[in-house]
């Protein structure tokens, strides 16, 4: 309930607890927000039993949890029926990677293709080249542009 209070933040609420409820009322304000909060779980798992008899046997395994979209979305990926993992087990992103950075700096990638470094068959000129315009061309007209 309480995870992200730190030990410092937890004294500062109980000195402040104590100056404003003073130390003889204090007592009973805990027992009055502890019995609150009791009162509240117990209606809560009421309301839940209540709506789980109400939807039937069919929903037994129903969990309100799965209403998050984060948990029914994680739920549902982790199902092995739809074969993810073996897809997400067999994709390499820095092998991938690689491949992309060596085409673009248009260097071999395999040691296999080293032997063939003096021959460019097969291979892509992804290197870009000024075009020299000549004195008659001049650049298309677009219409939409003017």
């Amino acid at each position: 309930m309480f995870n992200d209070i730190g030990p410092l933040e937890l004294v500062t609420l109980i000195v402040l607890a104590v100056l404003v409820f003073g130390p003889d009322k204090l007592p009973k304000v805990i027992q009055d927000v502890t019995r609150t909060i009791r009162k509240i779980r117990e209606f809560s798992e009421s309301a839940k039993n209540d709506i789980r008899e109400e939807l039937g046997p069919e929903f037994k395994d129903f969990e309100f949890e799965d209403l998050n979209p984060k948990t029914y979305l994680r739920k549902q990926l982790d199902n092995e029926d739809l074969g993810l993992k073996e897809i997400r087990n067999g994709f390499d992103l820095k092998k991938e990677m690689a491949e992309v950075t060596d085409a673009v700096h248009s260097r071999d990638s395999d040691p296999s293709s080293a032997s063939s470094a003096g021959s460019s068959v097969g291979r892509i000129d992804m290197t870009k080249k000024p075009e020299t315009p000549g004195p008659d061309d001049r650049p298309p007209f677009d219409a939409d542009a003017t």
